[in-house]
């Protein structure tokens, strides 16, 4: 035994124990009934956030986008219902990407409602990333308690399935990650784009919802409403920038 000891010792160096790090997640009140919730994956070993919504209504909790990281999802969960005593019942996520898709399969079993497009189920399915149970065709208006909200799909951008919700009432434009954040100085992962269209795209948020008091974009910060805007500088900035109308 003692001979084997310097063997298992050996063993243990080789293969260390690493402890998983646990990526924050926060949540800060935007409006009334309406939360931002970030949640973080490690980007060049720091933690990058990733903006979603929940909205607390009379008849549940709607959340718009998942967590980045399925182990965050339960954790949100969790809070929300320490926080307002209600559950999540209804989801519709932004686009296919697994920063608004990761956690559909813990929502599911937990008795979510969710929806995507039908266009982020295609590109889904051919990633083999998760997907959500319901989809539609079309822009769409859901209705749950006292809160109603529209899809809309402006056209290609940061994917080609990248939809925006708006919250007529309440005058809340969420952008997901077609939207950039003003703080940011880049267009982020540009792996699905579509450049070209993009900023036509932006063009037609900004002629749709001109009175937008909120717009939220995908990452990093979201306290101003100027993201569409720098949307636009940034795409110029490319050298990939084409005139919208």
């Amino acid at each position: 035994m003692k001979a084997l000891l310097p063997l298992l010792l050996g063993l243990l160096h080789c293969f260390p124990i690493v402890a998983q790090k646990v990526m924050p997640l926060s949540i800060s009140r935007l409006v009334n009934n309406f939360y931002i919730y970030t949640t973080c994956q490690p980007v060049n070993g720091e933690p990058f956030p990733s903006n979603s919504m929940y909205v607390v209504t009379s008849a549940g909790v709607i959340l718009i986008d998942t967590p980045w990281d399925e182990n965050q999802t339960k954790p949100l969960l969790d809070s929300i219902w320490k926080r307002h005593a209600q559950k999540v019942v209804l989801c519709v996520v932004t686009h296919f990407h697994d920063d608004r898709t990761a956690g559909l399969d813990i929502l599911k079993e937990n008795g979510v409602t969710t929806y995507s497009s039908s266009q982020s189920k295609v590109l889904g399915m051919e990633r083999s990333d998760k997907l959500a149970m319901h989809c539609f065709l079309k822009d769409t208006t859901f209705i749950t308690g006292n809160i109603s909200f529209e899809t809309f799909y402006p056209g290609e951008g940061h994917t080609k399935d990248n939809l925006v919700i708006w919250f007529p009432e309440q005058k809340i434009l969420y952008g997901g990650c077609l939207v950039k954040s003003s703080e940011t100085k880049s267009l982020g992962n540009t792996a699905d784009a579509n450049l070209k269209a993009w900023p036509g795209t932006i063009g037609r948020l900004i002629q749709k919802y001109p009175h937008a008091r909120y717009v939220i974009p995908g990452h990093q910060g979201w306290k101003n409403k100027r993201a569409l805007k720098h949307t636009l500088h940034l795409l110029k900035r490319s050298g990939k920038y084409y005139f919208y109308h």
